[in-house]
């Protein structure tokens, strides 16, 4: 799985015309077929009958061929063309002197003429813009827009939501369709992966369209998704004759009155994966809590060396303090390994951002969104944060992990990736300590720093995946997910 940008998509899409001899109308046909198989067997139910909207470019002649394809499978289609004066693109004309050839009837939407009445519960095909927008929608465009989203019609947009760019962030006052479905071709457009555009772009289908498989080892993909078998090819299984030095002495610096629960979920979930010991660092004095919540750890007050421990992992439930400040500077000061850096530990670099050049380079920071603009200034969009969160990550020397639901790994040499596990069942206080520690037990066992990120996301999401499917989407909390990450790892072959 993979994300191009519309540049990238174009590129394919000629790529796949010159070596396969085919011309742009057939892959166009191509994409056509796939949108009417999907909505034939699984779309449009009731009373097989839709509106759909064309604009003049490509998008619309997928609109155009789509209504072709539906009406010989005997549904009722009306056409719309938003009519601008001038010719639509070759293959749009082409398109559209099949329909007259049919005697399919077709509305041109003329400046002036009133919009047309929908009724109600039938579907709407949005084919306007797709990804060919380069400006937001003009005045006539964006009402017709508005028109459309003011009825409660379930909407299927053709490639992208009409308005949406597709490289960032729907930013306001532009208009953009709400679609109830997207129905995307060959892989994710970088607007498809943004929460801010979520509320646009509905459910999202992938739908292969059969372009050249050989463009993409020629070309470095925008993003490159983390799946269940880029987890596989990284996992080291234990070998039999190991012992626990073999795997790593993790610390972790975390915990502070009234949030020892956050340093108790990321020492779960560190143990839980494989580092061959665990010791806590408090500032607080809490000690006796984590001793009796997880026998398995040892605690200390100050260590005399921190170059025992292959990683330390800083910042769930820390607090920002004195104490836990001056705890977090004693670490940076005194370690030259990679750390993980979360929570209160990013807050605290946040206030003390001269303290950022002392952190170790590929060191793992896992910052949600608001921590995120705490450290490097607020953020109009994701797509905006996504792009600053990558030049962080090149600049100094980071993997940085900006959380969410496609959370980003922004990798030290300009690679990124996004992940494809977890769901909304995760999104309750505590899932971040729990990545926390799982990133540290990965780093400590002897991960590289970008192994331990790739695969840190995708067990992460996994497991709380697999709480969901136990307790449900509602009822699934942060422990739930500790439990079953040693599931996730057995899906992966531990």
């Amino acid at each position: 799985m993979i994300a191009l940008s519309s540049r990238q998509i174009r590129d394919w899409d000629q790529y796949t015309i010159q070596h396969e001899g085919i011309e742009s109308l057939d892959l166009m046909e191509r994409a056509a077929n796939a949108c009417v198989h999907w909505m034939t067997t699984q779309g449009i139910p009731g009373d097989h009958s839709c509106y759909i909207f064309c604009g003049k470019g490509n998008n619309g002649g997928d609109g155009l061929a789509i209504a072709r394809l539906l009406t010989a499978k005997g549904f009722r289609t009306e056409v719309f063309i938003m009519e601008f004066g001038k010719p639509g693109t070759p293959d749009f004309q082409a398109n559209l002197q099949r329909l007259h050839e049919l005697g399919i009837a077709v509305h041109y939407l003329q400046e002036g003429v009133p919009l047309p009445e929908l009724a109600a519960g039938r579907w709407i095909i949005d084919a306007l813009l797709g990804t060919g927008l380069d400006r937001p929608p003009a005045e006539r465009l964006a009402t017709l827009i508005s028109y459309l989203n003011q009825h409660d019609n379930p909407v299927c947009s053709i490639d992208l939501p009409s308005g949406m760019p597709a490289d960032g962030s729907v930013l306001p006052p532009g208009a953009c369709i709400t679609a109830t479905v997207t129905l995307s071709f060959q892989c994710f457009k970088p607007a498809l992966l943004f929460a801010d555009n979520a509320s646009f772009f509905g459910k999202v289908i992938v739908l292969d369209i059969g372009l050249h498989p050989g463009y993409l080892s020629q070309t470095a993909a925008l993003y490159e998704g983390v799946d269940r078998a880029l987890a596989t090819s990284i996992f080291q299984p234990r070998g039999p004759f190991t012992h626990k030095g073999h795997f790593g002495h993790a610390l972790l610096l975390a915990g502070s009155v009234g949030k020892m629960g956050a340093a108790i979920l990321a020492g779960s979930a560190c143990l839980r994966s494989g580092p061959g010991l665990l010791s806590f660092l408090n500032p607080t004095g809490n000690q006796a809590i984590l001793q009796i919540a997880l026998p398995e750890g040892m605690c200390l007050t100050a260590p005399a060396n921190y170059n025992i421990y292959r990683t330390v992992g800083c910042g769930p439930g820390l607090g920002t303090g004195a104490e836990a400040a001056a705890a977090l500077k004693e670490v940076l000061n005194n370690t030259d390994r990679p750390l993980v850096l979360d929570a209160d530990a990013l807050n605290l670099l946040a206030i003390h951002k001269d303290w950022q050049p002392l952190i170790p380079s590929f060191s793992i920071l896992t910052p949600h969104p608001r921590e995120f603009d705490r450290l490097t200034g607020t953020s109009v969009s994701e797509s905006q944060r996504w792009e600053k969160a990558q030049a962080l990550a090149k600049r100094m020397n980071w993997v940085v992990i900006l959380k969410g639901h496609y959370s980003l790994i922004a990798m030290p040499g300009g690679k990124a990736y996004f992940n494809t596990s977890g769901n909304a069942s995760m999104a309750k206080g505590g899932s971040g300590d729990v990545l926390t520690g799982m990133l540290t037990g990965l780093l400590a066992h002897g991960y590289s720093p970008e192994q331990a990120a790739l695969l840190g996301v995708y067990l992460h999401g996994r497991a709380g995946e697999i709480a969901s499917e136990v307790y449900g989407m509602e009822s699934a909390i942060a422990s739930d997910t500790v439990a079953q990450i040693g599931n996730a790892f057995k899906e992966i072959g531990a």
